[in-house]
């Protein structure tokens, strides 16, 4: 295990969606097949648990406008785009917006990167004045197209909006990236993973 880092990552449960118009359900976490957003009708695309070792720490589904099975496509789609995180286990949030940055840098070249300092800064002063996130608490990272990324905790808007277009994609690359935490997850949220077994059933 790589201790802190793991836990931006994905891992374990990848769930196929629902038939039309049920929603999906993840680690008792009801994902809607599809939800508006600001005037943008969008789709779940996969959605998963992710785990730390046997412990369940967070369910995350994808919303995109339509669906796809490519990471790149997802990233480069046009139009509103959301990403919501539900804890199933309380956690520092401050320790969890310093993992989002490290997983950030990770998956961009260093030119890119260093762009997007500021903003990364403000997001992870966001998450770490927050403090802490139970178990059952939600957060999302959405993209709104003429208005930027918008980080709502426990349903609340946080701050202004991150102008930078690169911002919610360098975000995004953390469960989606080249060098995701964990590929289990991603593959999840880009709906190529069918019912998977719980890790604990099948750790020694």
């Amino acid at each position: 295990m790589r201790g802190l880092r793991q836990l931006v990552g994905v891992a374990g449960l990848g769930l196929a969606l629902g038939a039309a118009g049920q929603p999906v359900t993840v680690s008792g976490v009801k994902y809607d097949e599809s939800l508006e957003l600001r005037g943008n009708k969008l789709q779940l695309n996969g959605a998963g648990t992710r785990y730390r070792a046997i412990i369940q720490v967070y369910a995350a589904g994808l919303y995109l406008p339509r669906k796809t099975t490519a990471a790149e496509e997802a990233l480069a789609m046009p139009g509103a785009k959301r990403i919501t995180v539900t804890m199933l286990r309380d956690i520092d949030s401050g320790e969890l917006g310093r993992l989002f940055t490290r997983s950030v840098e990770d998956n961009m070249d260093k030119a890119a990167f260093s762009k997007l300092i500021p903003g990364l800064m403000r997001m992870s002063q966001l998450f770490t004045d927050i403090k802490k996130l139970s178990a059952g608490q939600s957060f999302s990272i959405d993209w709104v197209p003429g208005t930027g990324t918008i980080i709502n905790v426990r349903g609340v808007p946080q701050g202004e909006p991150f102008r930078e277009p690169e911002f919610f994609n360098a975000m995004l690359r953390i469960w989606l990236g080249p060098k995701p935490a964990d590929h289990s997850l991603k593959e999840a949220l880009l709906g190529k993973a069918g019912p998977a077994s719980n890790p604990a059933q099948t750790m020694n």
